[in-house]
């Protein structure tokens, strides 16, 4: 993903920094991933919202980078966020908790933008919904994407990389890099381990990614550990720059690092591409939401509606990489590239008139990769068991290269180390002998 500016993250700081005798109103206390914003977007809102309503607003913009984090801070109550942006299991799970509160869409003196959600996005965030809790009401999409493999065209081709398969291959072991997401890594197990399954319809990729039952847990189990060997590491945001530099061939990722890591590579000489395996994946969301605890739900009500905007959906997208679930015709004209070899069916996300259209299929996925997908839902009262497999995934997560390195190398080290000891000592010895020789006497 692209950074912030210096002058982006200079804002941000000061922004950060905010007199507590100050009016709660004039405040708006934005709690989002990082680089996961355009640059300038929060000064024009800013701007924005005091056209549109009298009333300057500071801006108080921290950072997450942990789903569980941010819940945590939430559910405590000690953080008074006003817009917070999570995905969507984590949603889900806020609902079942009552720790959000509905979104305003009433502004006198400005479209609703919310409006331009893509409906397959609104029909995907409703699945989410609770008793008494519709989802729509309380989230609004801001990015979603898809899981998948970016790998280096130099040593494969799509062929390669077709199945989740390849992540098993004794071939490319210490070549591989996995997400370290255990959401994101059972699903890749139970996809491949049910491939026959998918293939003859007898399974949906939405029903095996949610199975948690103790024989789907112990299947997985048993796939991630054979897959471990093969594994360089477990990488939260290096992978990018690993398959950048050609120390990696392929990688389980997210669509939009997916984008950043092609563009970056390119200037360097090195061709990276992705494709969503034939079995599917997984297709996750995050939306902007009002914790029940939000002391300015009216400046965070503008604040959403204000990204949902297309000028500024499509700066957003510009820094991350990510697609924005806003489907406006002026997004899909920006978005097209007639130099594109090839065509996508997106009328799935911008309707009728769209069934054809040169644009980045990473970005913007076919109608038939969209369709062998699915959402992971909440763990739920599973999550405990799920965090339990991943424990014992990680836990001894040593490659053959790191144990060659323990017992061969660290042992040659620990007898340098005593050699160097010993021959230090002599050396001691030896110079006492002669300053005993040539001291002056008294």
């Amino acid at each position: 993903m692209k950074k912030l500016t210096l002058f982006g993250l200079i804002v941000v700081l000061l922004c950060s920094c905010y007199n507590r005798s100050e009016s709660r109103e004039n405040i708006l206390k934005i709690y989002n991933w990082a680089d996961y914003i355009g640059d300038g977007v929060l000064e024009d809102f800013q701007a924005y919202y005091e056209e549109q309503t009298g009333t300057p607003i500071r801006i108080v913009y921290q950072t997450f980078d942990i789903n569980e984090v941010m819940l945590t801070k939430i559910e405590k109550g000690h953080e008074d966020y006003d817009v917070v942006c999570p995905s969507e299991y984590i949603i889900e799970r806020m609902l079942k908790k009552g720790l959000l509160q509905p979104i305003d869409t009433i502004f006198p003196n400005s479209p609703d933008y919310m409006n331009l959600v893509s409906p397959f996005i609104k029909e995907q965030i409703n699945k989410l919904s609770q008793p008494g809790r519709p989802a729509n009401e309380y989230v609004v999409c801001y990015m979603w994407g898809t899981a998948g493999l970016l790998y280096n065209t130099t040593f494969l081709d799509e062929g390669d990389v077709s199945s989740w398969g390849c992540l098993w291959d004794d071939q490319y072991a210490g070549k591989i890099l996995m997400k370290d997401s255990y959401r994101d890594a059972y699903g890749t197990a139970i996809l491949y381990a049910n491939a026959k399954a998918l293939a003859d319809s007898s399974r949906t990729v939405e029903s095996l990614m949610n199975d948690y039952s103790p024989e789907a847990m112990q299947m997985v189990e048993t796939y991630l550990k054979a897959l471990k060997p093969n594994v360089a590491g477990w990488e939260a945001d290096f992978g990018k720059e690993m398959m950048t530099k050609n120390k990696a061939w392929i990688n389980m990722t997210w669509s939009g690092d997916a984008m950043w890591a092609i563009e970056e590579a390119e200037e360097v000489g090195v061709e990276l591409s992705y494709i969503v395996p034939d079995e599917g994946s997984n297709i996750w969301y995050d939306g902007w939401v009002i914790p029940i605890y939000a002391r300015n739900p009216k400046a965070a009500a503008y604040f959403i509606n204000f990204m949902c905007r297309p000028d500024i959906a499509l700066r957003n997208m510009e820094t991350c990489g990510y697609v924005s679930s806003i489907a406006s015709p002026e997004i899909l004209e920006e978005k097209i590239d007639s130099t594109l070899e090839y065509s996508s069916d997106l009328s799935y996300f911008f309707g009728p008139g769209a069934e054809d259209v040169q644009v980045n299929n990473i970005q913007y996925p076919d109608r038939n990769v969209v369709e062998r997908c699915a959402m992971i839902r909440d763990f739920g009262d599973k999550t405990k068991d799920v965090l339990e497999i991943w424990s014992r995934i990680k836990g001894d997560n040593l490659s053959v290269g790191v144990l060659i390195v323990i017992f061969t190398v660290i042992p040659i080290m620990i007898i340098w180390l005593v050699y160097r000891k010993v021959r230090n000592y002599r050396r001691y010895k030896k110079s006492r002998r002669r300053y005993r020789r040539y001291k002056p006497r008294r």
